[in-house]
């Protein structure tokens, strides 16, 4: 039987999950999968620490229609199992959002759980779902130790200013402020800088996370100093379904003039706006990439627009730019999105090199760019898999860093 920690990463529509080596310092996954469909067409897919999918007749047999909290336990027992069984020694759960007081990962207890519950409201997409999963974890294993992965902590060592909002100051102290997203890649990317980097690691970076949700962060040091998202996950960059920074007139506007009510335009926000409201196509790059239609290549246009507009703004947070770094599914897999933003930053002084960035290479800038233009792959769960093991047993080492050696 094989020792684990199992990483958990639980959404509206599905559940991915990983296994790693019991260490302080995992460096690849035992096994990875993911459950898609959840609640209407269930399907499960997993791969090997080797990178090969599992055949069918390995795999973990699911009900078409079943539900989160039914998942959770049918996959705790498929696990024990699973190739001459595997004992799971703790859990780590992503939660999207930690509040303000939260500056790392937590043991999961009830009050803990209770104090995230109230933070549903400013990540509806996910943090209901996050708690959901530890609570089945928890029913399914008592007494199992469990860690909390938020996405917010990484920001938190941002300066006051670069988490205010002009607002009245009783709305700050009830705690409307920036708090940030996607933490946990920030943390991984920063971790593997310096393989890449040498000592320049620790000098004026922009880490462009774009995914279906996107956001940048901008880093000194390897530490946050600004982030595009804000109070919500719904701030800054377009997204594939949100639309990112907005005017607030604009939301006025359609509650008070077109009567929408409040669940309509959050739907709105959050579900049929970015890229799918933009192209009236998909949310999905790829297809839209491959479309002949007018509107598929309007929406990639604004995409990129607004990226290279928010990189040149965070690039003021921190004085000047010495690398960009592209990392999540658009980041790091489409070309076209990185060449059309960089041309647009060519007066910073950025200049890509044309076949690196269409073989997806690391290093993408050519020899002539005065700033670094990489393409690093995140991992969220390994920042997630070494946290829990620490958090749980007391063992705390350096974060390993990870990837290919700077030059």
């Amino acid at each position: 039987m094989t020792d684990a920690i199992l990483v958990v990463n639980a959404g509206s529509s599905s559940l991915k999950f990983a296994l790693y080596p019991e260490t302080s310092n995992p460096t690849a996954a035992l096994l990875r999968g993911k459950i898609a469909g959840i609640g209407s067409r269930c399907v499960f897919s997993a791969r090997d620490g080797e990178g090969r999918a599992l055949s069918p007749s390995e795999g973990m047999s699911v009900d078409a229609g079943a539900a989160l909290d039914d998942l959770i336990p049918t996959l705790l027992e498929w696990l024990k199992n699973h190739r001459g069984g595997v004992n799971i020694l703790a859990a780590g759960h992503r939660v999207v959002h930690g509040g303000r007081h939260h500056t790392g990962p937590a043991r999961v207890t009830e009050a803990l759980l209770d104090e995230l519950t109230t933070l549903e409201p400013l990540a509806p997409l996910h943090q209901v779902h996050n708690v959901k999963a530890i609570r089945a974890v928890a029913a399914a294993l008592p007494g199992l130790p469990q860690v909390a992965c938020f996405d917010t902590s990484f920001h938190r060592t941002q300066d006051r200013l670069a988490q205010l909002f002009a607002l009245p100051r009783a709305l700050t102290d009830a705690g409307i402020i920036r708090y940030g997203f996607h933490g946990l890649s920030y943390d991984y990317i920063a971790s593997t800088l310096p393989h890449h980097l040498g000592a320049r690691a620790d000098g004026r970076v922009i880490v462009a996370h774009l995914g279906n949700g996107a956001s940048m962060c901008a880093m000194q040091a390897r530490r946050s100093v600004a982030t595009s998202m804000g109070f919500t996950a719904l701030d800054g960059l377009m997204m594939g379904q949100r639309c990112g920074t907005i005017d607030p007139g604009v939301l006025l506007h359609l509650l008070d003039c077109l009567g929408m009510t409040t669940q309509e335009v959050g739907h709105l926000l959050y579900e049929t706006s970015g890229l799918l409201g933009v192209s009236g196509i998909s949310n999905d790059m790829a297809i839209l990439q491959s479309s002949p239609a007018v509107e598929a290549r309007e929406a990639i246009e604004l995409f990129c627009y607004r990226a290279a507009g928010e990189l040149a703004m965070l690039a003021a947070a921190i004085k000047g730019l010495d690398t960009i770094v592209f990392t999540a599914g658009i980041g790091e897999h489409s070309a076209l999105v990185r060449r059309l933003i960089c041309q647009q930053l060519e007066w910073m002084g950025v200049a890509l090199d044309t076949d690196a960035n269409e073989r997806d290479a690391v290093r993408i800038s050519s020899a002539a760019s005065s700033v670094d233009v990489l393409v690093i792959p995140t991992d969220e769960e390994i920042v997630m898999a070494g946290a829990t093991h620490r958090l749980t047993t007391g063992v705390h080492a350096p974060f390993p860093s990870h990837g290919a050696s700077h030059p």
